[in-house]
C-alpha cells in the first residue's frame, strides 16, 4: 500500500473511531439522567366504587357521583346549569371541574393527559354566561387549575397579621343571571408583584372513605415508628388535631379538615361559592350580588318543582353529603402491574428513606359499609404534616401546620397526575422530588414571634414557632447519591401508583 492510501486510510480509520466516541459519548449521556417518564397511559386507574360495596351502596355511589357532576349557575334558572348558589366569588362551577384527572374525582385536568386531554376550564369560565372576569396570570391553558391564597395583609410590612384565605379568582359580575352585581376581582398583579401571592391545586378524592375510616392510635403508632431511623434522617412531624374534639384531622393539603363532610362543605362554599349546612353564610356577601335564601344547599324533603317527598336517600341529602359519599365510597387508584424496573424501584423508595412518611401500608377498622372493614391499604402517606422549608413554604397556619408544613401528600395514583406539590409549580416528577430539599433554620420553639421566608420574601408575624429546613433533606441528599439508573427505576415505580 503506497503513502499516501495508507495516509487515507487511517484518516477514515480516525473519523470513524471520532464518530463512535462522540455517538458513545451522546448515549452516555442520554443515559446519564434520570427522566420523568410522564403520566401513565391507558384506562383511568381509579373512578369506581370501591369493589365489596352492595347493590344499594353502588346504587348511592353512582347518584353521588352524578351530583358531584352538576355544574351550580346563580339561582339554577340556566340551561345545562342547573345547580343552584355560584358566588357572589367562585374558582369553578363545578366540583368535576377541578377534580378530574384521570377521572371524576381525581386532580386537576390538562393538556398532557393521556386519558382527557383539556386546556385548564378556568380560562373559559372567566366569562361564561356574560361574567366581565380578566384571567389572571397564574391561570393559563396548560398549567393546572388553581386557588389563590394571599400570605400577608400586609405584604409591606413584615410584622403585619397573616392573611391565609382563600381569594377567589372570579366573581358573578356581568352574568345574565347575576344582574345588579358589582363585585370586583382581587387585585392579583399587586399580590403578585409583592410576591404574596401562593397557589393550592385540587386533591384527589379516591379511596378516601379508607382514609377516613383509620383509628387516630394507628395513625399516632405509625408517626412513632422507626424513631431512631428517622431521627438520623432528621424527619420528625405532628399530626393535625381538631380544635373542637382533640382528634386527628387528615384532609387538605395541610390536613386541616375532619372529615369528607367538612372537606366537601369547605369546598363547596369556598371554591363554588354555595352556602350550604356545614357552612350556613355567604361569603362575599356584597349588596347586589346575594340572589338566594341561605344555606343554598340543604336537606331536601320534598321535591322543589311536584312538592312530592323526595324518593332516593340520595336525592334527600344535601349536596355536600353526596359530595362526601362520593369520596367515601369510591375505590383507590389502581397500580400498574409491576415490572422489574418498578419492583427495584420500590426497594429503593424504601432504602433512601422515602417511605419513612410516604407510609406505604395502614389499615381501617369497622366500617358501616359492605367489606370496608379491617381493609389493610397503600396511600404512601403518614397523613402527619412536616416541615418543608421555605422553597416549598407557603405562609399558611392552618391548626398545628405552620407556614412550612404540609400534610404528607398520598402517591397513591400519582402515576396519572399531571401537577405537583401543593401550587402545581411542576409538571415533573423528578423536580417535584428535588423541590423537597430546603436549606433554613434548626426548628426551635419562638412563642413570641414567627419567622418564615415565602416567595423569596421574609414574614415576622406574631405566632409560636419558626420555620425550619426540610425534613426531607437527608432523604433527598440519598436520593441524589444513587446511581441515575436507580433514580430512574423509583420514578418508573412511583409512574407505576
Amino acid at each position: 500500500m503506497t503513502e499516501k492510501k495508507q495516509s487515507f486510510v487511517g484518516e477514515l480509520i480516525l473519523a470513524f473511531l471520532i464518530c463512535a466516541i462522540a455517538a458513545g459519548a451522546g448515549l452516555l449521556q442520554a443515559q446519564s439522567a434520570a427522566k420523568d417518564p410522564g403520566p401513565r397511559g391507558g384506562p383511568a386507574g381509579a373512578g369506581s366504587y370501591y369493589p365489596t360495596l352492595d347493590a344499594n351502596e353502588q346504587g348511592f355511589f353512582t347518584q353521588a357521583q352524578t351530583r358531584f357532576q352538576e355544574v351550580d349557575s346563580v339561582s339554577g334558572t340556566l340551561s345545562n346549569e342547573p345547580g343552584s348558589g355560584l358566588g357572589p366569588a367562585f374558582n369553578g362551577n363545578s366540583c368535576a371541574m377541578c377534580h378530574a384527572q384521570p377521572a371524576v374525582g381525581g386532580s386537576s385536568p390538562g393538556l398532557t393527559s393521556p386519558q382527557n386531554s383539556v386546556p385548564n376550564p378556568q380560562l373559559a369560565l372567566a366569562i361564561l354566561d356574560g361574567a366581565l372576569n380578566v384571567v389572571p396570570s397564574f391561570i393559563t391553558a396548560n398549567g393546572p387549575v388553581r386557588e389563590a391564597r394571599f400570605i400577608s395583609t400586609n405584604p409591606s410590612n413584615a410584622s403585619a397579621a397573616l392573611d391565609g384565605g382563600v381569594h377567589d379568582l372570579y366573581t358573578i359580575q356581568g352574568r345574565t343571571d347575576a344582574s345588579g352585581c358589582t363585585l370586583a376581582q382581587p387585585n392579583f398583579n399587586q399580590e403578585l408583584a409583592d410576591n404574596n401571592a401562593i397557589f393550592r391545586i385540587p386533591t384527589p378524592l379516591f379511596g378516601l372513605g379508607l382514609v377516613e375510616n383509620t383509628p387516630d392510635a394507628t395513625l399516632e403508632a405509625n408517626l412513632a415508628a422507626n424513631a431512631s431511623q428517622k431521627s438520623a434522617l432528621g424527619i420528625s412531624g405532628v399530626l393535625n388535631i381538631s380544635g373542637n374534639d382533640g382528634t386527628v384531622t387528615k384532609f387538605g393539603w395541610k390536613a386541616q379538615n375532619k372529615s369528607l363532610l367538612m372537606f366537601a362543605g369547605e369546598a363547596y362554599n369556598v371554591e363554588i361559592g354555595v352556602s350550604n349546612e356545614l357552612f350556613p353564610n355567604e361569603r362575599s356577601a356584597v349588596s347586589g350580588c346575594v340572589y338566594n335564601g341561605t344555606p343554598e344547599d340543604t336537606t331536601n324533603i320534598t321535591d322543589p318543582t311536584t312538592g312530592a317527598l323526595v324518593g332516593s336517600a340520595s336525592d334527600m341529602s344535601s349536596d355536600i353529603v353526596n359530595f362526601a359519599a362520593f369520596a367515601r365510597l369510591s375505590a383507590p387508584p389502581t397500580p400498574a402491574p409491576a415490572t422489574t424496573s418498578t419492583e427495584a424501584g420500590q426497594t429503593l423508595f424504601t432504602s433512601v428513606g422515602c417511605a419513612m412518611c410516604h407510609t406505604p401500608t395502614l389499615q381501617t377498622t369497622l366500617s358501616p359499609y359492605t367489606g370496608m372493614s379491617n381493609v389493610t391499604y397503600h396511600p404512601y402517606s403518614d397523613f402527619a404534616l412536616h416541615h418543608m422549608g421555605s422553597n416549598l413554604a407557603d405562609g399558611i397556619v392552618q391548626g398545628n401546620a405552620g407556614p412550612d408544613m404540609f400534610r404528607t401528600a398520598p402517591l397513591w395514583g400519582v402515576g396519572q397526575r399531571l401537577f405537583f406539590l401543593h401550587d402545581g409549580r411542576t409538571a415533573d416528577l423528578l423536580q417535584a422530588i428535588e423541590a423537597h430539599f430546603s436549606s433554613g433554620n434548626v426548628c426551635t420553639d419562638a412563642r413570641s414571634s414567627l419567622e418564615f421566608e415565602a416567595n423569596g420574601v421574609s414574614f415576622q408575624p406574631s405566632s409560636s414557632s419558626q420555620a425550619c429546613g426540610s425534613e426531607a433533606n437527608a432523604v433527598i441528599n440519598k436520593f441524589n447519591s444513587l446511581t441515575a439508573a436507580q433514580k430512574q427505576a423509583i420514578l418508573n415505580f412511583l409512574r407505576s401508583l
